[in-house]
């Protein structure tokens, strides 16, 4: 699994998180039952810049903590041979993720990863509109959580 991991805080430093989304995302393909062969990218923005985003793709404007962009949501595109699939992009506001750990008495690890494997789990359809889909959701993203020693206590 290739995970592209990129930063536009010029005064951030996310290279801690890096391993932990990394080990996060195998985990989460492991239990989906995906091929080593795909690939996603994680870029770190601020609250302005993904209200932005929110408001230009959900019309929502104002800030959220994270958004996921499916890379192919028909289905229709296939990977060149040898090619990683896209599965495609998650965008996740560190300030928010800071604001929500301090909120939820949790380390910001766990926040930030929390929100990866949530976006990842919507770039692999899973939603949460429902009581049931929010329910399996969160099943999933405590069962990642929880292999990583970032479960609940």
């Amino acid at each position: 699994m290739e995970v592209l991991i990129n930063n536009e805080l010029e005064a951030e430093d996310v290279s801690s998180y890096e391993g932990l989304i990394s080990r996060g995302f195998e985990i989460a393909a492991r239990i989906e039952g995906l091929s080593d062969a795909i690939e996603v990218s994680v870029t770190f923005v601020d609250d302005a810049t993904i209200q932005t985003l929110n408001r230009a793709y959900r019309d929502i404007d104002a800030p959220t903590d994270v958004l996921s962009f499916p890379q192919d949501d028909d289905g229709g595109f296939e990977a060149p041979e040898g090619m990683p699939e896209i599965l495609g992009d998650i965008v996740i506001s560190l300030p928010r993720a800071r604001e929500q750990a301090l909120e939820y008495g949790h380390d910001v690890n766990r926040e930030v990863v929390y929100l990866a494997i949530h976006g990842f789990l919507h770039l692999l359809g899973y939603d949460h509109h429902s009581a049931a889909e929010q329910a399996v959701m969160r099943e999933r993203e405590e069962t990642v959580l929880g292999e990583l020693d970032l479960g609940r206590d």
